[in-house]
């Protein structure tokens, strides 16, 4: 019988859990045991005797047997020394981090295990189910305004009063991937005129379908693209064109939302402190992008800011903040590959038995490297690193 592994966040302030009742309740029908560490969920809303209710086997720190868990299921990455006791051939899966994670890497190959890192999934269809970057980074533009509009020191809708009218408050959104086009529809739902800048002039129309209103990218020979579903570099010429553009829009915002990242890159410097200078005291600056490196000059990852009047929000960890909801997502993410990877190995097995014996087997998970949906993701295996360009990257951890 196949052991999953789940174990306690050791981050600070990291709120979430790998699995929840409900996972753990559809891992156990699917024949699979299940080891949680006593507490994980606690912080998320979800205690101990709901696991044990759903067959969850609940146990302390020091009873977790490592060395025996066939795969583990994390947020963070779990610590080294934990990630050394796993035996060969078992499996980590979570936001691993990897740009740059030259010991993890290490680790991982020196013991011979496979590991998806949940960041590098492709946004392809049959993946869509995965995809713990959308989840995650829905959580996160929506929390995003909210803090916003409780730090503005005016009111998001209009009001009309006896006093007379009050105007309703301009947001600006830089990004309009899945996190920024949630804060575009929590913006709008809040009362908000919302201004949406991206660098790709396809995202208009999802802009627009939301309520936003888009602003047309510069003019440049050469326009930035993705790959992958996910965006890539801007040349630093665009960015500067951009960040003049959005000069005047700054000037006149009430509150902006700052979503641009590039994966495995640091996030491109969109507002200076001279945009900032322009800004009106009392306006509000969220940086989504803050981990890695910030969208605006002066953002700090944790901390709010104050700047010539202007508060400035290094929001690395909303999702975290908001861990019921964000765990629940998260672990349906995780079981929905797991799922994949059990159906891989059933028909693996089934093919064996046909050819050798009817004997029936337990559940088994199939890895194959040239899955489309692990092709990118699966960064070890079998005592290989497949992902060697990861190394190069910037080390920026990824805080969705």
């Amino acid at each position: 019988m196949l052991t999953v592994l789940i174990p306690r966040e050791g981050r600070p302030g990291e709120n979430r859990v790998a699995a929840t009742p409900e996972s753990v309740k559809t891992l156990r029908a699917a024949g699979l045991q299940v080891w949680l560490e006593a507490g994980a969920g606690q912080a998320a809303g979800y205690g101990d005797a709901a696991y044990n209710d759903v067959g969850a086997q609940v146990l302390p720190a020091d009873q977790l047997d490592w060395t025996r868990a066939d795969v583990v299921l994390s947020v963070a990455p779990p610590p080294l020394p934990h990630v050394a006791q796993l035996k060969p051939g078992a499996l980590l899966v979570g936001l691993l981090e990897p740009y740059g994670a030259v010991e993890l890497m290490a680790t991982l190959n020196e013991r011979q295990l496979s590991a998806v890192a949940m960041e590098l999934l492709p946004r392809i269809s049959r993946a869509q189910s995965m995809d713990v970057l959308s989840s995650q980074a829905n959580i996160a533009g929506y929390k995003a305004v909210l803090l916003a509009a409780a730090e503005l020191n005016r009111y998001v809708p209009m009001l009309m009063t006896a006093a007379g009218t009050i105007q309703p408050a301009r947001a600006l959104v830089l990004g309009a991937g899945v996190a920024g086009l949630q804060a575009v529809a929590t913006a709008r739902r809040l009362g908000a005129v919302v201004y949406v800048s991206d660098v790709r002039p396809a995202a208009k129309e999802q802009v627009e379908s939301l309520g936003g209103r888009f602003i047309d990218p510069p003019e440049q020979e050469e326009r930035p693209a993705e790959a992958g579903g996910y965006a890539k570099a801007a040349s630093e010429a665009f960015l500067a064109a951009q960040r003049e553009q959005l000069a005047e829009q700054l000037a006149l915002a009430d509150m902006v939302i700052c979503t641009a990242q590039v994966p495995g890159k640091r996030a491109p410097r969109l507002i200076s402190e001279a945009m900032l200078d322009r800004m009106r005291s009392g306006s509000v600056v969220v940086d989504l992008a803050v981990a890695q490196g910030g969208n605006c000059a002066c953002t700090v990852a944790g901390q709010t800011v104050e700047r010539q009047g202007v508060r400035l929000i290094g929001a690395d960890a909303l999702p975290s903040s908001v861990a019921n909801h964000a765990s629940s997502l998260y672990a349906r993410n995780l079981l929905a590959l797991l799922q994949h990877l059990l159906a891989a190995g059933a028909k693996g097995a089934g093919e064996r038995l046909e050819a050798e014996s009817p004997q029936a087997s337990g559940p088994s998970l199939g890895i194959d490297p040239a899955d489309p949906i692990l092709e990118g993701c699966l960064i070890t295996h079998a005592g290989s690193c497949r992902r060697p360009d990861l190394l190069d990257a910037v080390p920026t951890p990824a805080r969705p």
